[in-house]
């Protein structure tokens, strides 16, 4: 077995057995920490689907109450336009106007104004109970602006009945179109009270309603200082309002508790109903879990890391072996400029580069001339100087950080040159032959211009198919190298392309600097 095997075999067994120590604890920690986590996702999935599941059955039972009062309402408003019903007795006129009312137990009274604010009709009494209503807000918003629709109030105090609720009202207009009062009914509080406490938030958990200015309708749990209130300019309304529904983390500006906000407004109406619960007992179940979890790896990672720690030292400097090796691998020992091996790695991915973006790549093949002369003369040591020498000079030649100098075998080098057209790749050619002619090796007395070199040049552009390959692009620079030779040495032929499709075939040779 070779040396470097017998020490590298070792080396990569002791590495094994090192980075399965070290990597047990990190394992142990990511495993349960990735656990951790999706046990936490399942708990804040859960909570936010519970609230939208919640948020969504309450949406549809208020807009269908709503909904279903506003028909009635309509059905008012279009029933006083019929014909002779201001004729017929109180009666009559009470059954039509209000045979499509809604009944419910939670529903509060409904009156029919005139102008001034003036009960004149009641689906509850015949004569009509009288109250005035023309202080209401609601009155006057529906006075003062035609076409305003369904208008839902703060809540209020029933002047009928002293009960809390809020009031839904449309407005009457006369034949002429002039206002002509308002047809109002009212919802109890203890509706939304009922169909809210149904549902278990929790301690900190709770359901609010607002209109869409921020004031609040209902709450559960109820407290009764919250009714009436409101939270405009608040950051949690105000990112209630700016959407039409969503979910988000906030603190509560009521009570300061960070809660998961889930919201929807209600149908069209102006109403904004938002489930919230509490992230603390969101996340009560799984942090038990994860401190129970989290205990254990702990202890398991504190035993292997005491392991692990006897072998970090043998495993960074088994690390460094092996870039060492690497590097060494793919570096020519004698000049220290990439050898064949780092070439045909570097080249492959130039070639398919080039082909994938339609750029040229050129290559230059460079050969010392009557090298052997100078090893049978001087000896290899001198030899070796000579070809340290073209190393450098080669290197000097090219200054971009793509372009590549490589030792590819004996006195041969290759330069290969991305995004460059032959054109280009010539002007590098003859900077090669300038920077050679300055080589002296002063120790065995060769001056300058001794040391010559030929050099092959060929251009093209990959297809960027697998008809064509870097040794296609090599097999015409060394035909051009041999021409080179065959034509005095000291000069350059390059390789001239005749088909554009197939990438670099036969090309002819063409004399580009001569001795």
């Amino acid at each position: 077995m070779p040396p470097l095997f017998r020490l590298v075999r070792p080396f990569r067994s002791a590495r094994t057995w090192i980075a399965l120590g070290v990597l047990a604890p990190v394992g142990m920690l990511v495993v349960s920490s990735l656990m951790l986590f999706d046990l936490r996702q399942d708990a804040w999935d859960k909570a936010e689907q519970t609230s939208k599941n919640l948020l969504q059955v309450l949406e549809r039972d208020i807009a269908r109450n709503i909904e279903m009062y506003d028909l009635s309402l309509r059905g008012v408003v279009d029933n006083l336009k019929v014909p002779g019903v201001n004729e017929v007795s109180p009666e009559l006129r009470q059954l039509i106007l209000f045979d499509r009312a809604a009944t419910a137990r939670d529903m509060g009274v409904m009156v029919v104004t005139d102008e001034n604010g003036d009960s004149i009709i009641d689906a509850s009494a015949v004569p009509a109970r009288k109250v005035n209503y023309a202080d209401r807000a609601y009155f006057q918003a529906h006075k003062t602006q035609n076409g305003l629709g369904l208008y839902i109030s703060p809540t209020l105090t029933s002047r009928l009945l002293g009960t809390r609720m809020i009031v839904l009202s449309r407005r009457i207009d006369k034949p002429d179109g002039s206002f002509g009062g308002v047809a109002l009914g009212t919802l109890n509080l203890s509706y939304f009270t009922r169909l809210f406490s149904q549902i278990d938030l929790g301690r900190d958990g709770a359901i609010n309603l607002y209109l869409r200015d921020g004031t609040r309708i209902a709450r559960y749990p109820f407290v009764d200082a919250d009714i009436g209130a409101s939270i405009a300019g608040a950051p949690t309304f105000e990112r209630l309002s700016h959407q039409r529904s969503g979910t988000f983390v906030g603190v509560s500006v009521r009570d300061a508790i960070e809660r998961h906000f889930a919201f929807t407004q209600v149908s069209d109406l102006p109403l904004i109903l938002n489930v919230s619960l509490s992230t603390a007992e969101i996340e009560a179940e799984w942090q038990v879990k994860a401190l129970v979890i989290g205990g254990i790896v702990l202890v398991l990672c504190g035993l292997t890391i005491a392991l692990s720690l006897l072998f970090g030292r043998a495993l960074r400097r088994g690390e460094a072996m092996q870039a060492e090796l690497e590097r060494l691998s793919l570096t020519d020992a004698l000049t220290g400029l990439p050898n064949r091996r780092a070439f045909e790695k570097i080249g492959s991915k130039a070639w398919a580069e080039a082909g994938r973006n339609a750029k040229p790549l050129s290559l230059l093949i460079v050969d010392a001339d009557h090298f052997k002369r100078f090893n049978d003369r001087y000896g290899h040591q001198i030899g070796d100087e000579v070809l340290e020498g073209l190393a450098r000079r080669l290197s000097a030649s090219v200054h971009r950080p793509h372009d590549l100098v490589c030792r590819v075998g004996g006195e041969e080098f290759a330069i290969l040159l991305p995004d460059t057209d032959q054109a280009g790749a010539r002007r590098i050619a003859e900077k090669v032959h300038v920077e050679v002619s300055s080589l002296s090796i002063g120790s065995a007395g060769i001056g300058a211009g001794a040391v010559t070199v030929s050099i092959g040049l060929a251009s093209g552009v990959p297809d960027g198919g697998a008809t064509t390959a870097l040794t296609d692009l090599y097999r015409l620079a060394d035909g051009a190298l041999y021409e080179a030779k065959a034509g005095g040495r000291n000069q350059t032929r390059r390789a001239k392309r005749q088909d554009t499709q197939g990438g670099p075939q036969e090309w002819p040779l063409q004399v580009v600097r001569g001795s």
